[in-house]
């Protein structure tokens, strides 16, 4: 009897046939087979919201091969992924597999946590089948989706701009990002001081914080001006001596995290490896599907889309061993490390992300894998070990020191036995650490005297909450409900290609046609950006995946209230949305000024626009800066296209020069070329009239094209150098850089490559 396997990826299918006989073929379907077009009439809402799938073009070659290797096949296998997208995908094959002519063989599910023999001997001896409340909850979460995504995005193309869009999640996400934003612009700092106290014993110095003066307890901003910070100075200055009031000491166990799941996953590799969330994602995938160690191929973590913590009782006792044999007998609790999920619905049949084998160190796997492998794998190892490791015993030691009418604390904080710590610390971030920061303090004694060497107190200023990091971003969205483990990097992979957030310093930051978007769903859609209804959304998804309620209820629901409040929305002036009046009159024809929403960006303006083209930029902080002067005129050139005046002029990316006629002419010439631009005019390739120059495009990289465009449409991404392919005569050859092969020259139109320097 011969079977056919089909998994996602060919990746995954080579790992996998090394793990199965010959009477056995496995084949990848590269993801989805089967989408719904990407246009309105995909779902026909009158009957019964019915999906109108069509094979997805790229992938028909693919679905050809899955045809014609089911046909030899006694059996076909589907061994997607273990979760909704997985059970889809599987469904997705069957129904081709059954639109067939004749067929009429069995069709079985297989699922697998981990790559590795043993799983998929088991998974391929043990099939089920398709789990229809899996697929009928994906094709919900795609309903969904869709009738937001066609009913909502229409209406911003027609009252902000085109190209625009609505999520289910994203926009929740972008109303987060927006609203801390707003938060942000509004703070309004405080002064507050600290009182300080430094004293040494011996060769020990140490400082002390103010925390009671007078019988009143001191909080972080009771002392709120210099004169009252100053003023207890004074009184307290003239002392010589302090003496020790209290000591108290405790200590406190600290437990160890419990293994990954994916939220968790991303928040760590964020702050730690500085890995984006798609980033993240795509190298877990590859860990997940297999990595070539010599002559074999082995899958090295456990399925990386997962809300479950818990381990099974195989690796359970494989880390327990590798504990007991590498460290001494204090390091191994009595029994197994239990965790209990804080995710809702949470899918306890699967595991967490580990290690396939805890006995695969990342030092012994380093020469097989990239940095980044490297890099996820020692994190996913270090947390899996440490999650089984007795906890920390810390000691921490809280000093009062009293001068006067005053009382200072010094806290100390050591670690007594380091426990997991020794293979795992966590990196907070945007709060502080909840331990205090550790100190070396000397032995002391109650009532014993202290030199007062200095009182004294520093300024500070209350801060905003900082702005959302990836980390940060995913966790709210976790702690909300909004979004599930395999949606996180999605949903922030959708905002920035949107280009409704920027990252600044690795943190978000609204632009202002995401801020016009999150306001308009906010103040009109308010339903769809609601976290209470995105959250509840999900939780009825994952009923339906449980069997508990059905598909089609739900959409009716939706659909309706959707419907009236697109009707209700119809009618709103576009000028409510992309403009906000100021009160401030135009410098030059006394008419309203106001804020419009441009191609680049918010600007001020003249209402009385086109008659009054009075202009003004906003800056990054949304001040209003000087008005936009007029372009600098070139003197002793004339454009090369119509003759007239060029003018050097301002825009997203820099200077550059134009012409005055624009947008009668369009001749543009960028100030800023890279430094490695011919110098020399490279007469273009294709149309032999035009020259090769340097361009930017909307994401601000170069690019080097035909300044006959549109006529001419000869495009390179590398910089061109005015010599003959000694191979195929074409006329230019490319000037390459990479990290692996240095600088070369390459030829567009063969293979011909010519190493300029080595890259050592």
């Amino acid at each position: 009897m011969t079977s056919l396997l089909i998994v996602e990826s060919p990746a995954k299918a080579k790992t996998i046939n090394k793990y199965l006989g010959n009477k056995y073929k496995v084949i990848a379907s590269f993801g989805h087979i089967r989408d719904l077009p990407k246009k309105n009439g995909s779902i026909d809402i009158e009957n019964d919201f019915a999906a109108k799938y069509q094979i997805i073009a790229k992938n028909k070659k693919h679905v050809d091969e899955i045809l014609q290797s089911a046909k030899t096949s006694d059996q076909i296998l589907l061994a997607t992924d273990p979760d909704r997208e997985g059970e889809a995908i599987a469904w997705h094959i069957n129904e081709v597999l059954h639109k067939q002519k004749g067929f009429n063989k069995p069709v079985k599910r297989v699922t697998f946590n981990e790559i590795t023999q043993s799983a998929i001997s088991e998974a391929v001896a043990n099939p089920r089948a398709l789990d229809y409340n899996l697929i009928d909850a994906q094709q919900a979460r795609l309903t969904l989706d869709y009738l937001i995504g066609f009913n909502i995005s229409p209406l911003l193309w027609r009252k902000i701009k085109p190209g625009l869009s609505a999520g289910r999640v994203q926009s929740p996400a972008l109303r987060l990002i927006c609203e801390r934003e707003a938060e942000i612009k509004a703070f309004i700092p405080e002064d507050y001081f600290t009182l300080l106290l430094d004293s040494h014993k011996k060769a020990s110095k140490f400082t002390a914080k103010l925390i009671e003066h007078d019988g009143k307890k001191i909080e972080t901003k009771t002392i709120n001006t210099k004169a009252l910070a100053s003023q207890i100075c004074e009184q307290l200055s003239p002392e010589k001596k302090a003496s020790v009031a209290n000591i108290t000491k405790k200590q406190k166990k600290k437990n160890p995290y419990p293994p990954f799941i994916t939220s968790s996953l991303q928040i760590d590799s964020a702050r730690k490896l500085g890995f984006a969330t798609d980033k993240t994602m795509k190298v877990a995938q590859s860990l997940y599907e297999g990595v070539e160690l010599g002559n074999d191929t082995v899958g090295l973590i456990t399925y990386m889309r997962t809300d479950s913590v818990s381990l099974s009782s195989l690796a359970l006792d494989e880390i327990r061993e590798y504990i007991s044999n590498n460290y001494t007998s204090d390091y191994l609790p009595k029994a197994p490390v239990k965790y209990a999920s804080k995710v809702k619905n949470a899918q306890e049949a699967h595991e967490a992300i580990r290690p396939t084998s805890i006995t695969r160190t990342p030092q012994g796997l380093k020469k097989y894998l990239s940095a980044d492998q490297y890099k996820l794998y020692e994190l996913i190892w270090q947390r899996t070990l440490a999650c089984q490791i007795a906890p920390a015993i810390l000691d921490t030691t809280a000093v009062d020191i009293k001068v006067k009418n005053a009382i200072f604390r010094l806290n100390g904080l050591t670690i007594n036995f380091d426990g997991f710590m020794k293979v795992y610390q966590e990196i907070f971030e945007d709060t502080a650490n909840e331990d205090e920061e550790s100190a070396k303090l000397p032995v002391l004694e109650i009532g014993e005297e202290l030199p007062i060497d200095k009182i004294h107190f520093t300024e500070h200023q209350t801060e905003p909450k900082p702005r959302y990091s990836e980390a940060s971003l995913v966790k709210a969205l976790e702690e909300l409900g909004i979004g599930r483990p395999s949606t996180y990097a999605a949903i922030i992979s959708t905002l920035k290609k949107r280009e409704y957030v920027v990252m600044d310093k690795k943190r978000f930051i609204p632009t202002d046609t995401g801020s016009i978007v999150s306001q308009f769903l906010t103040n009109h859609m308010t339903r769809y950006v609601d976290f209470s209804f995105t959250a509840n959304l999900e939780d009825t998804l994952d009923d339906i995946s449980n069997g508990k309620t059905g598909k089609l209820p739900v959409l009716k629901e939706f659909w309706h209230t959707l419907e009236t409040i697109i009707a209700e929305k119809q009618n709103i002036a576009r000028a409510d949305l992309v403009t906000e009046k100021l009160d401030e009159k135009c410098p030059q024809c006394g008419k309203g000024l106001i804020v419009r929403l441009g191609k680049f960006g918010k600007f001020i303006g003249c209402s009385g626009y086109p008659d009054c083209n009075y202009m003004r930029k906003i800056d990054k902080s949304g001040d209003a800066s000087e008005p936009v002067p007029e372009p600098e005129v070139i003197e002793g050139r004339a454009c090369p296209k119509d003759g007239g005046v060029l003018v050097i002029r301002s825009g997203r990316y820099g200077k550059f020069i134009s012409c005055k006629n624009y947008p009668k002419c369009k001749f543009i010439e960028n100030l800023d070329k890279p430094e490695d631009d011919s110098k020399e005019k490279v007469l273009c390739p294709e149309c032999k009239t035009g020259h090769i120059v340097a361009k930017k495009n909307r994401y601000g990289s170069w690019f080097y094209a035909c300044d006959n465009y549109p006529k001419c449409k000869t495009l390179f991404n590398s910089p061109v150098v005015n010599e003959k392919c000694p191979n195929c005569g074409y006329s230019v050859l490319l000037h390459k850089k990479t990290k692996t092969k240095g600088e070369q020259k390459i030829c567009p139109k063969c293979d011909y490559s010519e190493n300029i320097t080595s890259n050592n």
